[in-house]
């Protein structure tokens, strides 16, 4: 999901964020004391960030976990970074209370890629993502072609491979959660459109 790429408050603190969001029709990202509302994204944004969620729901071995999209925010960086990533797999039992705002301990993030989006999924939000020590797989889903890209944490390290996938019969595998997803089935029925520089809005630094 965009954000825009500038903030109207005054510096706030993580407690009077979480107030603002429970009156707010817009969600704000948090990124340390500033609030940036976020911006609607395209059909195909929308339907790949649900058909990734639901992906998931079906997974067996997730059973015991939680499948959000859009709409829970994640503590990223303590009291300092907090945003909304389109899909968030948790397994962790607190963060799966009925009344919990905030997952912090997520097993997979996903970032559906848009054209003010892409260099900061890959650059900002991938920095601090990959500093989260519950975190074993973020992935990138593109709107544009049939191409997802996949950082895998290696086992009791803070190593990550890179894969990626742009063959629909290509099949994307998460062993520490012990599931498989094709690319055939991401992208099945969504018609593609081509990414071109028109309407293109500035990326957040």
């Amino acid at each position: 999901m965009e954000a825009s790429s500038f903030s109207y408050l005054p510096k706030l603190t993580v407690s009077e964020y979480l107030k603002l969001e429970e009156t707010s029709e817009v969600r704000h990202e948090f990124r340390d004391g500033q609030v940036y509302a976020m911006a609607g994204g395209t059909v195909n944004h929308n339907r790949l960030t649900r058909r990734m969620a639901s992906l998931f729901e079906r997974q067996p071995s997730l059973k015991r976990c939680g499948v959000f999209s859009e709409n829970m925010k994640v503590e990223v960086v303590r009291g300092v970074y907090l945003p909304y990533p389109d899909v968030v797999v948790a397994c962790h039992p607190f963060d799966l209370r009925g009344d919990n705002l905030i997952i912090r301990q997520p097993r997979v993030l996903v970032e559906v890629l848009s054209k003010s989006t892409a260099g900061n999924d890959r650059g900002f939000k991938w920095q601090r993502y990959r500093q989260m020590p519950a975190l074993w797989y973020y992935l990138l889903v593109d709107q544009y072609k049939m191409t997802v890209e996949m950082y895998s944490r290696v086992e009791q390290t803070d190593e990550w491979i890179y894969t990626i996938y742009v063959e629909p019969e290509e099949v994307i595998v998460m062993p520490r959660l012990d599931l498989e997803l094709t690319i055939a089935a991401i992208y099945d029925g969504i018609e593609l459109i081509p990414q071109t520089d028109e309407g293109a809005q500035e990326e957040i630094e």
